[in-house]
């Protein structure tokens, strides 16, 4: 009911006169309900103005715990159709946001029976209501990251065997480690090794990892509703002097970055911080990505820490920090950890070791 009120108050900020939500985040965090990927229509109808409705297919109408308080529930049947539910819903309101991963199918439609009405994103309304965690959702955040931890320290530790298994065995293994770990869903799990390691999102494959190789493990899970997500970069025998001293380069850009990371710095100054360690090293065209993502429901959400992004950080954004150097045809390495951020400044929630680590397993 609380986060119905302060969305309702932004919509009004805004000038949105009703809110449309399917598919994505933006449903179960107002609901507790998650739309099924399908070609069967489900959308929440908010009006700035009055009672908010569920439109949801019959046969998934079970599914939903019905909240009087927030929302009222229309199943539709086989023979309705959905779309001209949702639009008599919204009525004569005009101006309307909706779900930014809602099918095309859906939008067009709606469009269509709605020639006259104006349309954005509902991130443009929930993003930042999103992005400010409660602390519910910190301590969500904090057992998830916690449970990633100890698939981490797994890896580092070697109990996770690397030489002579190819990167989709060793994703695989990470991915069954992380469901062991509490984690209902994984999200993702990136193995990278040797000339892999230096593409970012690289999909694990056939290749079988080597000695003296680096080998960058990305992974992350559902856990409770709430993600994780960290990333460490190990060798599998004695890096080079060189391969050394980029890793240290990184090592020291990443913790200045989650330092910087206090109330008030903007996204984009974290980003710099990072940045400027790496450039002022002579690697700044090898960290070709962001500093990091927010963190939620969803893997990716606000706030994004990346230059431009002059929003300010205020107590519950929580998001990864996450620099990476990438040499082409040779090697790379990111360290990520998640971030939140606190009064009393950065509330860090990955605690397994950044240092180099050589696993001879």
């Amino acid at each position: 009911m609380v986060r119905l009120a302060r969305v309702r108050e932004r919509m009004a900020d805004l000038d949105v006169e009703v809110l449309l939500l399917s598919l994505g985040a933006d449903l179960p965090w107002l609901t507790g309900y998650e739309a099924m990927p399908l070609e069967r229509l489900t959308m929440l109808v908010v009006p700035v103005d009055t009672a908010a409705t569920l439109v949801v297919p019959r046969l998934e109408a079970p599914r939903v715990e019905e909240q009087p308080e927030v929302f009222s529930l229309r199943p539709w049947s086989e023979t309705e159709d959905p779309v001209a539910i949702v639009s008599d819903l919204a009525g004569s309101r005009a101006n309307v946001a909706i779900s930014d991963r809602t099918w095309a199918t859906f939008l067009l439609a709606l469009q269509r029976r709605r020639p006259g009405s104006s349309w954005r994103t509902s991130s443009e309304v929930t993003g930042p209501l999103r992005a400010v965690k409660d602390a519910d959702e910190v301590t969500a955040l904090v057992a998830a990251s916690a449970a990633a931890d100890r698939v981490a320290t797994q890896l580092l530790s070697g109990d996770i065997p690397l030489l002579g298994r190819t990167e989709r065995q060793v994703s695989q293994d990470i991915g069954r480690r992380l469901i062991d770990e509490g984690h209902q869903k994984v999200n993702f799990a990136i193995v990278g090794s040797g000339p892999n390691s230096a593409s970012p999102h690289h999909e694990a494959g056939p290749r079988v990892i080597g000695r003296a190789e680096a080998v960058v493990c990305d992974f992350g899970g559902t856990m409770d509703g709430y993600c994780s997500d960290t990333t460490r970069t190990v060798w599998t025998g004695s890096p080079t002097n060189g391969e050394a001293e980029i890793y240290n380069l990184l090592q020291r850009a990443q913790a200045d970055a989650v330092t910087s990371a206090k109330v008030g710095v903007t996204c984009e100054q974290v980003d710099a911080a990072a940045r400027s360690v790496i450039t002022d090293g002579g690697f700044g065209d090898a960290f070709i990505h962001r500093t990091g993502h927010g963190i939620g429901l969803e893997e990716h959400e606000d706030p994004y820490i990346v230059e431009g992004n002059g929003a300010v950080l205020v107590p519950g954004h929580a998001f990864s920090v996450e620099p990476g150097i990438y040499l082409r045809g040779r090697f790379g390495a990111r360290i990520e950890d998640i971030v939140v951020a606190a009064e009393d400044g950065p509330l860090v929630l990955n605690r397994v070791s950044h240092d180099l680590t050589v696993v001879e397993a």
